[in-house]
């Protein structure tokens, strides 16, 4: 039988106890199984460690020469234990989580203040990048959650709708639009577009609101697809054209006059984030902390 750490604090708690049963009491196991590790010790080592009398243990003078050993191995296990409790203590205090381009770039930002305020003793890193780099990390638990665009659809994955964004028609100032009242479908699609790359997650969103009401996306003239919500309202700011992103996207700029957002009669652009984790892995503190922050806060007051 291999040498064990438990066999080494059994023997170091009848020796600082002066009894079999004063070992068994302070560990919570019982007189026999105490007798039975100690046995098993000197099975190990081949030689007796105990003598037992009516009233104490002695030690042999094998146990007097293990004993040191013993004490040292319960001193670095509790080294150990604190070096590692303190390394948890750290983890624990951390959120980690990735998000999708849109959300990550001007939604979360916004809510991630308030909930520092909230939480001070909870540091925060986020990862920007795309869904399918979120769902490696999160299957190779290199991130614990993310929050995403698209609807993931995978068996290992649990996924929950937690917040809700709408698009809007983004015009550049001065636009011959923006002195319409009401701008119907047909009265954007007589301008040239700019729109996000396709796959991405808000073109996606664009072109299944079009088809529900009966609009080929084909039917838009697009100048150009660009790869980013940055560099769309660029060239929506340099009357390129006009495009269909996230109000939360444009905030910014339209406070500074420079875009102005305005919505298409009858026509809705609305997409859910979806928070992804593990089936199978529990979700750290700070993780759970911030999706309750999420799902039970009114986030309009930030958003």
């Amino acid at each position: 039988m291999a040498l064990s750490f438990h066999q080494l604090h059994i023997f170091f708690a009848v020796v600082e106890k002066g009894s079999f049963s004063g070992a068994a009491q302070s560990l919570y196991l019982t007189q026999p199984a105490v007798t039975m590790q100690i046995q098993s010790l000197e099975e190990h080592f081949g030689v007796k460690l105990v003598q037992r009398s009516a009233k104490k243990v002695e030690l042999t003078e094998a146990g007097r020469a293990l004993l040191p050993f013993a004490r040292r191995s319960l001193d670095l296990m509790r080294e150990t234990d604190d070096a590692m409790s303190r390394f948890t203590q750290l983890l624990a205090a951390r959120l980690q989580l990735g998000a999708s381009l849109t959300v990550g770039e001007y939604i979360l930002p916004r809510l991630l203040g308030p909930f520092g305020k909230e939480h001070p003793h909870i540091s925060i890193s986020m990862k920007v990048m795309n869904t399918s780099q979120i769902m490696e990390d999160i299957l190779q638990h290199q991130l614990s959650f993310g929050i995403v665009e698209a609807l993931v659809d995978h068996a290992d994955m649990h996924v929950e709708a937690v917040l809700n964004d709408e698009l809007k028609l983004v015009l550049p100032k001065g636009h011959p639009l923006l002195t319409k009242e009401t701008i119907t479908l047909d009265d954007a699609l007589e301008f040239p577009f700019v729109v996000r790359e396709m796959g991405s997650g808000t073109r996606r969103v664009m072109e299944e609101a079009l088809l529900s009401h009966g609009c080929d996306p084909r039917a838009m003239s697009v100048v150009m697809d660009l790869g980013s919500t940055g560099a769309v309202k660029s060239a929506v700011e340099a009357n390129l054209g006009i495009s269909i992103l996230s109000q939360s996207s444009v905030r910014h700029e339209e406070a500074l006059g420079l875009l102005q957002t305005r919505t298409i009669e009858g026509v809705r652009f609305v997409r859910s984030f979806y928070a992804i984790y593990l089936k199978s892995a529990m979700l750290p503190i700070p993780a759970l902390t911030f999706l309750n922050f999420i799902r039970e806060r009114d986030l309009s007051q930030w958003l």
